[in-house]
């Protein structure tokens, strides 16, 4: 929270004042005359369309351009913008002027000024006049004139250092009111400081570099696993003229401290390489390696002697754990597993050691859960943000920013007005002018607020700003070129600067979190959705001889899916949870038992072959195959109703399994088949077939033996008959040659019941 009350700075001199009031006094009289003779509007009906704009509010005034935003003493001042008159009548002799003073004293006054939307006589300072003005002979109404005023600074009355109110308003007449009188105004504010001043306050600006998840969690089967992107829209913001392009560029001449997401060196790491693209059902070639390989480049050079500031990988949403997730198993720990391979991404790609001892909530927003959280995983700061502060003390001035919270960890607590000033849209000249003016005017007048004491201040902008916004945050800092009332500081040296006994370290309770952030937050069913899917990549891991090749990728996309960026989309957090549990599943699945018929077994002993197939492209073993029967007519190798072999496949190929049965009655049997993991985890699903037990008993022996008994009589006799009868042949001169011996090799040989080995290619 920001201070209370503002120090009371010097006053311009009593003469120049008493000038100034009387030149308001008599200027003013008659417009207020004017405005006092109109009449008073009654109360509209609601169903009665809205009033076009009256009063000063009359012509929209837009100031787009304010240069120099800090002017020396032989500077000219030129400021230009739009006049656009909203009004329903045809505005004569219409006339810009330059408003300029009197000097603010503290940051109140600053926020009370821009606050002011219409004319107010005696309030407003009175217009630089002379020759310094631009006159309309008439403004139609809905039609916008474009306007440039020049004003060397020595015509401005500037005395004494500090920030001065400055405005632009249109004068006019109408057919309704026929005097002139002020249509509209629009207020900048001037920080005026010549020299360099005694005292510089320490100014710590963060440089995010974040950006969305791209990368899935699929991966291509070729030696360099190819990633597969979501889409190529990262190529976007890393191409010339892009969000990442520019804050990669204007951050290179500025005093920045770089905040980087190390997720999104991974990704544009990965984009510089061979890589592809989800495209409907099928996946296509991706095309800008050049474009992420130039601006890895042009980030590693800029980063070579500067601070960067790792945070957890893919920048987890440390609010959204605290308040939903840290109560589901295993949340804290893939929050660890985050910062652990932080420090690791940044070095490999960027070639600098970064820190990792920092967490940034979002929007800075802090309760002692989300501490509790950020130092579970390792972080001494927090960023936090002023206004999650309450301050005990009315202290007359902005408070340095590092504070002690307890148990060694340090809140470093970014001023909530800086940081927010660059929130809004800034695409359009007039609202970015204005923020670069209210940031200077602020850390000037936070500099006078307490000369004598020295401080630290830290300004935490958006944590994905847009291109506009990337802009606007440049100007502001180019205008503090000089050093003239503040000095850089990187975040690190921040953290360590001298806390403020006087500032509030007491951390709010979570009930106190903001209601608008929290519905924003991860739900609790994300962080069950996460534990499900690591639960079955920890089971996964545990059969492969390559599990680096897949738990790298996973693991990553699972950190994404905690990702910060999710928060108000909560439609593409689950789409992307469920791709990633999805294409995990699809994985498992191809380790399986082939579907096996019904079984027949006739005797007392045979064998039992299952098939396991294997369609990955790398071995896979500590699988372990279990056999189990219903029925004690059926049992594996004497030993009982259930038996486990071994199972080790190569990729690509099948595994015959063979179990020895023994039978003891006749019947059918159901035998189930499952795959277990080393650690008794089930692995895929089980499956079941029917064994058919069809045993021999010692009475049909006995028959079939009488049987063959008969056989072998009657052969005897007809072969006996038979040799008579070729002995008279042979008598008679007509004999065959000599009998040929019978086969001696049996059709069949024993069957055996080890398993078969791991060669069999898999029928695909």
């Amino acid at each position: 929270m920001a201070e209370a009350a503002d120090f009371q700075g010097t006053r311009p001199s009593p003469a120049r004042r008493w000038l100034r009031l009387t030149a308001s006094a008599v200027l003013g009289a008659p417009l207020l005359a004017g405005l006092l003779a109109v009449p008073a509007a009654g109360a509209a009906p609601a169903v009665e369309p809205a009033k076009a704009p009256t009063g000063s509010r009359t012509v929209d005034v837009s100031l787009d351009t304010l240069s120099p935003s800090v002017p020396a003493e032989d500077d000219t001042l030129t400021v230009s913008g739009t006049l656009t008159n909203k009004g329903k009548e045809t505005i004569s002799g219409a006339e810009v002027d330059l408003r300029v003073g009197p000097r603010l004293s503290g940051r109140g006054e600053v926020d009370d000024a821009a606050k002011r939307s219409t004319y107010v006589p005696g309030v407003d300072p009175v217009t630089v006049g002379d020759k310094y003005t631009v006159k309309f002979p008439e403004l139609a109404k809905g039609i916008s004139q474009d306007f440039t005023l020049t004003v060397p600074v020595d015509k401005l009355g500037l005395d004494d250092p500090g920030v001065y109110q400055l405005g632009v308003s249109v004068s006019g007449r109408t057919t309704t009111t026929p005097y002139e009188q002020v249509l509209g105004i629009e207020r900048s504010f001037l920080p005026w400081q010549p020299e360099a001043s005694d005292s510089r306050t320490k100014l710590t600006f963060l440089w995010p570099l974040i950006a969305s998840p791209h990368v899935t969690a699929e991966t291509r089967s070729d030696e360099q696993q190819t990633p597969v992107f979501t889409d190529d829209d990262l190529a976007k913001e890393l191409a010339p003229g892009g969000r990442l392009e520019r804050m990669v560029s204007l951050g290179s001449r500025l005093p920045v401290t770089w905040v980087v997401d190390p997720d999104l060196l991974a990704s544009v790491a990965a984009m510089a390489g061979r890589y592809e693209v989800e495209s409907g059902d099928t996946t296509v070639p991706g095309k800008n390696q050049t474009v992420a390989k130039r601006w890895l480049t042009a980030l590693e050079k800029v980063v070579e002697d500067g601070k960067v500031i790792a945070l957890p990988f893919a920048d987890p949403d440390l609010a959204s754990i605290a308040h939903r997730g840290k109560n589901v198993s295993g949340t804290l720990s893939r929050l660890q597993n985050a910062s652990a391979v932080a420090a690791t991404t940044v070095e490999t790609i960027l070639h600098v050691k970064p820190s990792t001892d920092f967490a940034w909530p979002v929007n800075g927003a802090v309760d002692s859960s989300i501490v509790d959280v950020a130092t579970s995983a390792g972080a001494h700061n927090v960023i936090a943000r002023s206004d999650s502060f309450r301050e005990t003390t009315r202290l007359p001035y902005t408070p340095t920013a590092a504070r002690p919270i307890g148990g060694g960890t340090t809140a470093v607590v970014a001023d909530a007005r800086l940081s927010t000033l660059f929130d809004g849209d800034m695409s359009r000249a007039g609202p970015s002018t204005l923020a670069v003016q209210k940031f200077l005017a602020h850390t000037l007048a936070l500099t006078e607020q307490a000369p004598d004491n020295e401080r630290s201040i830290v300004v935490a902008p958006p944590r994905m700003p847009s291109t506009a916004q990337a802009q606007t945050m440049a100007r502001a800092l180019e205008g503090l070129t000089g050093n003239r009332w503040t000095q850089p500081l990187d975040l690190v040296a921040a953290a360590e600067v001298k806390p403020d006994p006087r500032a509030t370290s007491r951390v709010l309770r979570a009930a106190a979190y903001p209601k608008k952030l929290r519905a924003q937050e991860l739900p609790t069913q994300a962080f069950q959705d996460i534990r499900t899917t690591q639960g079955s990549l920890d089971s996964f891991e545990t059969i492969l001889t390559q599990p680096e090749r897949v738990v790298t990728p996973f693991g990553n996309a699972v950190n994404r899916s905690m990702s910060t960026s999710w928060r108000g989309r909560p439609l593409e957090a689950q789409q992307y949870r469920n791709a990633v549990r999805d294409y995990l599943q699809s994985l498992t699945s191809e380790v399986q038992l082939i579907k096996k018929s019904d079984v027949t077994l006739s005797g007392r002993s045979a064998t039992i072959p299952v098939t396991v197939q294997n369609k990955l492209v790398q071995d896979v073993d500590r699988l372990v195959l279990r056999l189990t029967s219903d029925n004690i007519r059926l049992k594996f190798n004497d030993d009982g109703t259930t038996a486990e072999l071994p199972v080790s496949i190569a990729g690509g190929h099948s595994q015959s399994v063979k179990f020895d049965t023994a039978t003891s009655a006749n019947g059918r049997a159901q035998v189930t088949a499952r795959l277990f993991t080393e650690d008794g985890t089930q692995y895929g699903e089980a499956m079941t077939f029917t064994v058919k037990v069809s045993e021999v008993t010692p009475t049909v022996l006995l028959v079939i033996a009488g049987g063959l008994l008969l056989l072998v009589l009657a052969g005897i006799r007809m072969y006996s008959h038979r040799k008579r009868a070729v002995a008279s042949d042979t008598t008679d001169g007509n004999g065959d040659g000599p009998e040929q011996p019978s086969d001696p090799t049996p059709d069949t040989g024993p069957e055996s019941g080890a398993p078969s080995g791991t060669g069999e290619k898999v029928d695909r």
